[in-house]
């Protein structure tokens, strides 16, 4: 047969995430932790590395990893599941609450995989656009809840790529206001320092998911968890699949969380660090920088994408364009690096911008000299 069958019409509008994979000297544009593990945890690693059993399937449920992360935040496993990062726990969640039938709200500009996940699973998309300062719409948020008909809500905080977090007092709002799952994304909460688990017993519809790629080096194993209650993780464990987290991540991630005393020096660099660029930033002029309680800022300045590509061609430093998504035209986002790397994007930008004004003179001369493009009779 010279034919196939057409994928589901769902598909045909959806626009891929774009995870960019850029060769560049500085890599700003991922919220990665600027560090690999550290030193001792390597070696610990490597010590045991003969022992560790490639040829054997991993533990399904993760028990020992899923045990520590229960144990620190004073739950039992049965209220942990951990899963091949936070998207594959956000799909799966989509998968048991969501579908075709069912609808998720939706507060952009956020995490763009929400919306994409929405669509892919059939999931009816309620977008409530956040207000001008990127703060979630309460009003317009409990108003839609008042309906009844949402099945799933979906709240970064603190929010990607704003930064900004949701005022505790909005998050039980919206908790009074619904039998909805509600995730409460905490992927950045080791650099904000805010987690609704405190409510977690008074909110049975209540979902924290966390991550180990942001403040414990682990991006490039792939595991994150989530905290709810147990019949969330019950329907939860028949959607999702069985041998998600390899053995090896599990048994990193297992390791890095007994020794997570040690990163806490590093995400105190990184809050540091976050606050330099803050202010080099604010130093600019044309440029407008938000407030961020993650690893991460967001700025806008006029000719956003035009900067970008010069930091990538002329500089080798990445960042992430978002002058493409509404609500965040003219913005870009800066993650968190090290003192070098943050140094070296700040006086990259300096240039950049000495050089932009030095032009606006230059052309500005030109045309007082030569007058309008009327007056020579154009």
């Amino acid at each position: 047969m010279d034919r196939m069958r057409a994928p589901r019409p769902e598909l045909e509008h959806l626009v891929p995430y774009d995870a960019k994979d850029l060769k560049v000297d500085i890599a700003l544009a991922a919220n990665e932790h600027p560090a690999n593990l550290p030193g001792e945890i390597i070696d610990k690693l490597a010590s045991r590395l003969r022992e560790f059993r490639f040829n054997r399937y991993p533990d399904p449920m993760a028990s020992t990893l899923r045990g520590l992360i229960a144990e620190a935040n004073g739950l039992e496993p049965s209220n942990v599941l951990v899963g091949n990062g936070g998207d594959e726990l956000i799909f799966d969640l989509l998968l048991a609450w969501g579908g075709p039938g069912r609808k998720m709200i939706d507060a952009p500009p956020t995490f763009t995989m929400y919306g994409i996940d929405a669509q892919v699973s059939g999931t009816e998309l309620v977008r409530i656009p956040r207000t001008a300062d990127f703060s979630v719409d309460a009003d317009a948020v409990l108003e839609r809840l008042g309906e009844g008909d949402i099945d799933v809500v979906m709240l970064a905080h603190p929010n990607n790529p704003t930064g900004n977090i949701t005022p505790e007092t909005v998050l039980i709002d919206i908790l009074n206001a619904t039998d909805a799952i509600v995730l409460v994304d905490e992927a950045y909460f080791e650099f904000s320092r805010h987690t609704m688990r405190p409510h977690m017993e008074r909110h049975p519809n209540l979902v924290i998911l966390r991550t180990f790629s942001k403040a414990f080096s682990l991006a490039g194993l792939r595991v994150g968890y989530l905290l709810a209650h147990e019949d969330v993780v019950r329907e939860l464990t028949k959607v999702r699949q069985p041998y998600s987290i390899d053995a090896f991540a599990q048994w990193v991630a297992a390791t890095v969380f007994r020794e997570r005393v040690v990163f806490q020096q590093a995400i105190r660099d990184i809050m540091r660090g976050r606050d330099t660029l803050m202010h080099g930033l604010s130093a600019f002029d044309g440029v407008t920088v938000y407030p961020s309680e993650a690893n991460f800022i967001l700025f806008r300045i006029d000719h956003a994408s035009a900067l970008w590509r010069d930091l990538l061609h002329n500089y080798s430093i990445l960042i992430r364009d978002f002058t493409r998504t509404p609500g965040l035209e003219d913005c870009l986002r800066v993650t968190v690096g090290t003192d070098e790397e943050n140094e070296r994007f700040l006086a990259a930008m300096g240039e950049i911008l000495s050089s932009r004004k030095a032009s606006q003179i230059l052309g500005n001369g030109a045309h007082a000299r030569h007058g309008t493009v009327g007056e020579l009779g154009y």
